[in-house]
This record gives structure tokens, C-alpha cells and sequence, in this order.
């Protein structure tokens, strides 16, 4: 009885030993294929439990996205002059089966192809610029041009490219002295040609300027002795009128306006004949009432 059960116990543990080899699980963060004897048979993408051949063996990836970051790489421009780059990727497995061909599933052997296309794109986009091209252009622009060439290049590892960005860039120190030179060079002959062009509208304005008011003043002018010419007609008209009508009543008040503007100020020294006429109306009242 005891040896039945022995042999009861191993067939359970024999079972149960296979059923564990024939099946796995992929979690909702992975990717697995199954391969038999070297050759993939199989891939799974949906997450839950799985069932295998004892001797299938599963690789499995991750499915989510993956960062690497590279430091301190040199490319030429297109004059021949080094530029430092510092980048980082974002990728992921797209095709498990292209990516477990060209990899062997090793995510670091997959980092590392992935930088050399991403250096090469960078290297083809900074060949085509000079420096100044290069430090001047927007960055959106090379990043783009850049992104295009490594992304067609990584479809051959199964990866697809989400970003890759340039995190900074540098200069070797003889090269970025001489491009602080020449921009320090550009912006002063930027400076000069806008002060210059400044100082030409300011002389126009202030040519224009000069030139209205002169106009203004000569048209008030014009207008002022117009309309002095015609106030003086209009009074002389109006004294002529008043004279005819009563000419000693007349030459009373031009006698009054005559003593208003003369006496009683301050400073004042008249020189006069007693009997001359123009104190007439002061001492002899009797010639403002007309009397002979």
C-alpha cells in the first residue's frame, strides 16, 4: 500500500511539474515570445495566463518607455568645427519579434544600436549646417529633421522612436571664443545699423517738424496782420463815423484816452507847455461842455 502511494504522490508531482513548464503569465507591462528549439512560434501581447510546450522557452520584454540618456558626444559641422551634444532617447518595443532577431532581447544591446542611429541622424543634420547655422537655427527644426532620419532607421530593431531630444550642447573653448567673437562682431554692426537708421528719422522728424511750424507760424502771422489790417480798418471807420457825427465829443475822448495812457504813473516825467493843448480839458472845463 505504501509503494501505490508513492507511486501516486510521484505521478502528482510529475503533473504538476509539467503543468508548471506549460504555462507562464505576461504581465499588462510586457511583451513575450515563445520560441522551440531557437525558432519563435509564438507571440503573446495580451496580459493573463499562458500555456507552453515544457521545453518552449519565453522572453519577455517591456512594453513600456524606456529612457537612456548619452553624454559629451562630439560631430563635425559642415565648416569642420566640433560640436559637443548631450541627447537622450525614448523608445519602445514595437515588433517583439523583429526586436528578439536584431537583440536578442538584451535591452542594453538595444540602447546601444539605438544611440548609434541616433548619433548618425544627429551627425547628418549637423553636417549639413555651418555653426553659426547650427546655433542660430531653431531647435525644433533640427530636432525634427533628426527625429525623421532615426526614427525610419530604428523600425529595423522592432523599436519604435517616441523622442529624442539634444538636452545641451557645447563648444571646445578656442571654438567658442572664436563664435562669441563673431556674434559679439554681428551685434555690434546690428547696433550700429540701428542707430544709425535711428538717427536718420530722428533728423527727418525733427526736419518735418521744423519745417510745419515755421509753416504754422507764417500762416498765423499772415492771418494775425489780416485780421489786425481789417480790426484797424473797422476802428478807423467806426472814429471816422463818431467824428463826423460830433467831432469836439471826439476829440474829448482821445483826450481822456490820451491822459489815461500818460498820467499818474510811476517813473512818468512830461515835459509840457502849460498852454499847450493838451491839457486843454483839465483846466478849462467850460471847452468840454462846447463852450466858446
Amino acid at each position: 500500500m505504501n509503494g501505490r502511494l508513492f507511486w501516486v504522490v510521484l505521478a502528482l508531482v510529475v503533473i504538476l511539474g509539467l503543468a508548471g513548464l506549460s504555462m507562464f503569465t505576461v504581465s499588462e507591462t510586457q511583451l513575450a515570445i515563445r520560441t522551440e528549439f531557437g525558432a519563435i512560434v509564438g507571440t503573446y501581447r495580451a496580459p493573463g495566463l499562458h500555456f507552453k510546450l515544457p521545453w518552449d522557452m519565453v522572453t519577455k520584454f517591456d512594453r513600456r518607455i524606456l529612457s537612456q540618456s548619452y553624454n559629451s558626444e562630439t560631430f563635425l559641422t559642415n565648416d569642420n568645427r566640433g560640436l559637443i551634444a548631450d541627447f537622450y532617447v525614448k523608445w519602445r518595443v514595437k515588433n517583439p519579434v523583429l526586436y528578439y532577431t536584431a537583440t536578442g532581447g538584451r535591452e542594453e544591446l538595444a540602447a546601444e544600436r539605438l544611440a548609434d542611429i541616433v548619433k548618425d541622424g544627429i551627425k547628418s543634420v549637423v553636417a549639413e549646417r555651418t555653426l553659426q547655422q547650427i546655433v542660430s537655427a531653431e531647435r525644433t527644426a533640427v530636432t525634427g529633421q533628426m527625429f525623421g532620419a532615426a526614427s525610419r532607421s530604428a523600425t529595423g530593431l522592432g523599436i519604435e522612436l517616441v523622442d529624442v531630444r539634444v538636452q545641451r550642447i557645447d563648444l571646445p573653448d578656442d571654438v567658442a571664443a572664436r563664435v562669441f567673437q563673431s556674434m559679439e562682431q554681428t551685434f555690434a554692426r546690428t547696433a550700429g545699423r540701428l542707430r544709425a537708421e535711428g538717427q536718420s528719422a530722428s533728423t527727418a522728424i525733427r526736419a518735418a517738424a521744423d519745417r510745419q511750424r515755421t509753416e504754422i507760424l507764417a500762416d498765423a502771422q499772415r492771418d494775425a496782420l489780416r485780421t489786425r489790417g481789417e480790426g484797424d480798418a473797422a476802428a478807423a471807420e467806426i472814429y471816422a463815423h463818431a467824428y463826423s457825427k460830433d467831432p469836439e465829443f471826439y476829440a474829448f475822448y482821445r483826450s481822456l484816452q490820451a491822459y489815461r495812457s500818460s498820467l499818474g504813473k510811476e517813473g512818468d516825467l512830461l515835459v509840457l507847455a502849460p498852454d499847450g493843448e493838451f491839457f486843454k480839458y483839465l483846466k478849462d472845463p467850460a471847452k468840454r461842455k462846447g463852450a466858446p
